[in-house]
């Protein structure tokens, strides 16, 4: 339920107001959070009043109060002293964690639905239904975004996230696995697909400079009803593993920026492998030597361009002619006809698909 941390956080900021002490023990005897030392000497007086039938009492100089949540007494909660101004203080802080209760109790509702949404494990009338009762609008523009942190135990990354698309906001931050955390961020009318890259590259500042493995973005399209927001997440997690083949060199990546490579993430390896022999025989576009391999990718780079590639190769023309002459020899394909470069750009992707898959041991 709620952290630790959160209850220290909240009457250490009670104590800084008022300049009351004060501790919170739970109902096993643990002491939660205290502002003072030597709080455990006041768990066997806790429990004895947890037993009682009082709601507060005066014992050993400072006030015991009882914090319940639905009825069931969640903490123990004492201040010290024993006149009115510490009485006060702690109803005031038993207020104030028993709302809190009541908000983290709400938030892992809406967590909850969140995550069975996400994963489709909702039927459309429990969607609508259940949205209305946690008071969350269903026809706003919303998008899924997916955060690869291999996130800490302790789930500092999740509240790092939290702390700038949580709290009062209609955003929801959360996770259904130990290594991502999920975005689902709610839209302005007038927000486009630019806007959403400029998000992506905030939630990269966020972990720019840590010493951990590197962080990769992805999200999926806007959606304008609550029942696609599922959508907009496989989206995002296609665009994860799709970047991790074709876009190695970023750390943010979209699906409406994917083109052909999401139709070859699709495809069956058995049918790779038959096309791959079919255009080139027993050979493979990776086998060539380094040497041609650069020449192809900057001749793509440079859209079947002649006179910018051998520029940018600092080769003369006719050397790049008679490699691309060379290459047409081996392969039976021309890189300067438009449909032969398309199957030699189509074919590379598809190895570097196959060579993903078998290093996941598919």
């Amino acid at each position: 339920m709620i952290s630790n941390q959160i209850l220290q956080n909240t009457i250490d900021g009670l104590k800084g107001i008022a300049r009351i002490d004060l501790c919170i023990i739970d109902m096993e005897g643990k002491v939660l959070a205290a502002t003072f030392q030597d709080a455990e000497r006041y768990v066997q007086a806790a429990g004895n009043f947890a037993d009682s039938p009082a709601d507060s009492q005066v014992m050993m100089g400072c006030q015991f109060f009882k914090v319940f949540d639905e009825h069931q007494l969640e903490y123990v909660l004492l201040a010290d002293g024993d006149n009115d101004d510490v009485y006060m203080i702690g109803k005031i802080a038993v207020f104030q964690i028993q709302n809190l209760l009541v908000a983290y109790k709400e938030r892992f509702d809406k967590d909850n639905f969140i995550k069975n949404l996400l994963l489709d494990n909702l039927l459309l009338v429990d969607i609508y239904n259940r949205s209305k009762k946690l008071h969350i609008d269903t026809e706003v523009r919303r998008v899924v975004y997916i955060i690869e942190a291999n996130r800490d135990k302790e789930g500092n990354d999740l509240e790092k996230v939290r702390s700038i698309y949580g709290g009062k906001s209609k955003n929801f931050v959360t996770a259904v696995d130990e290594k991502d955390i999920i975005v689902v961020r709610e839209l302005t009318e007038h927000e486009t697909y630019e806007d959403l890259n400029k998000t992506a590259e905030v939630i990269l500042d966020l972990f720019r400079g840590e010493t951990r493995q590197e962080i990769h973005i992805a999200y999926g399209t806007i959606v304008g009803d609550i029942r696609e927001v599922s959508r907009s997440y496989k989206e995002a997690r296609m665009a994860l593993d799709v970047g991790k083949i074709f876009f190695k060199e970023k750390n943010i990546v979209a699906y409406s920026t994917l083109g052909i490579g999401r139709l070859i993430y699709q495809l069956p390896i058995p049918l790779c492998k038959m096309f791959i022999k079919e255009i080139f025989d027993c050979k493979s576009p990776d086998d060539f030597d380094e040497e041609t391999l650069t020449t192809i990718y900057k001749f793509f780079e440079n859209n079947l361009n002649v006179s910018e590639t051998s520029r940018q190769l600092y080769i003369h023309r006719n050397t790049l002619v008679y490699r691309l002459d060379k290459l047409q020899k081996s392969t039976g394909l021309d890189l300067r006809v438009f449909e032969d470069a398309i199957t030699f750009k189509i074919a590379l992707m598809v190895v570097e698909y196959m060579k993903y898959m078998e290093s996941l041991n598919y």
